[in-house]
């Protein structure tokens, strides 16, 4: 058992132990936790007055965790979508300290008890089928970044791989005999394999004789992995350019996440159930992938079609007469 006062040690334990060990957690997971820790931590040493060695678990109560969430939402902007992902860290921590610090029982609770906030849950953002003729058209293939980024965004428009697992793509994560396919490790450390259409699989197998010095799938200039924010840049970059011939674009924020919603609407106005894009795009729960189904309004103007309305007519305002406006009105 740690000692209550022992917040580092009890930290430590809980990334070595905890999620490394015990858990197995994913690099992307560990990752997150030690995001919010470290920012939780900066923010306790200026709300403590005291150095994070000095921290004792009974320092960290609710109150303070109230007031670190509420400054990340005033002073970093951030969304309550991703409040709620820090808090979810730090309750995840506090869950492992009521076993190792049980005499800290009550303050834990009262932790674990700070409620998520709600948010509005807005309509998923895609792109039309212009739209991505007109993004896929937009690298110059005449040089190395252009045939690189072409071959990213084409491969990621097919699969609608996560941007993490995109990253992490190799070249022996390809597969490209008689059935071309890529090899994924996705969420919850879950292995899936998406098929490649012909005309990928072509692009792809050309890529990788361009570029067989590199290990990853998609290096960087310098040879290195690319990183998320490279990827988004590239991902802009293009948009920009497309948005020249198609101007629907420039109205558009888009991520490499809304490459993966796009993939999702195309499975789903190709017909395809639920069930089969859920595990397709590597879903744990088909109530992820029901958001598509309220963002697809061609599917919602079938539905319209199929159906009897009430007729309606239209009626205008007619003024009362001047007499009997005079007469109401007394």
């Amino acid at each position: 058992m740690k000692p209550a006062s022992d917040f580092a040690v009890l930290v430590q334990s809980f990334f070595t132990q905890r999620l490394m060990h015990q858990r197995n957690a994913s690099p992307h997971t560990i990752k997150s936790y030690r995001d919010t820790f470290c920012l939780l931590i900066k923010f306790a040493q200026v709300y403590l007055g005291k150095p994070p060695s000095k921290f004792a678990l009974s320092d960290i109560d609710a109150p303070l965790i109230t007031a670190f969430l509420d400054d990340l939402e005033k002073e970093r902007g951030i969304s309550a979508r991703s409040r709620n992902v820090r808090l979810a860290a730090i309750r995840s921590f506090f869950r492992y300290a009521a076993l190792e610090a049980p005499t800290q029982s009550a303050q834990i609770q009262r932790v674990l008890s700070v409620p998520s906030k709600r948010h509005t849950r807005a309509v998923i953002s895609f792109l039309t089928k212009t739209e991505v003729e007109a993004l896929l058209a937009a690298p110059d293939k005449t040089c190395w970044t252009g045939r690189r980024d072409y071959a990213l965004l084409l491969l990621a428009l097919q699969t609608g791989l996560r941007l993490s697992e995109l990253t992490a793509l190799t070249r022996d994560d390809l597969v490209l005999g008689r059935t071309a396919y890529v090899r994924v490790l996705g969420k919850g450390r879950k292995e899936r394999a998406t098929p490649l259409t012909k005309q990928t699989s072509e692009v792809v197998k050309a890529w990788m004789q361009e570029s067989a010095s590199h290990a990853v799938l998609f290096p960087s200039t310098r040879g290195n992995r690319l990183s998320a924010d490279g990827v988004q840049y590239i991902v802009s970059k293009h948009v920009a350019a497309a948005s020249k011939s198609c101007p629907s674009l420039s109205g558009k924020r888009v991520t490499p996440h809304v490459l993966r919603h796009t993939t999702a609407m195309e499975l789903l106005q190709a017909g395809i159930d639920r069930a089969m894009i859920a595990l397709w795009l590597g879903h744990e729960s088909l109530d992820t992938t029901q958001m598509y189904m309220h963002a697809n309004i061609a599917l919602k103007e079938q539905i319209l079609a199929k159906t009897t309305m009430p007729d309606g007519k239209p009626e205008f305002y007619k003024p009362d007469d001047r007499l009997l406006s005079f007469l109401r009105n007394l």
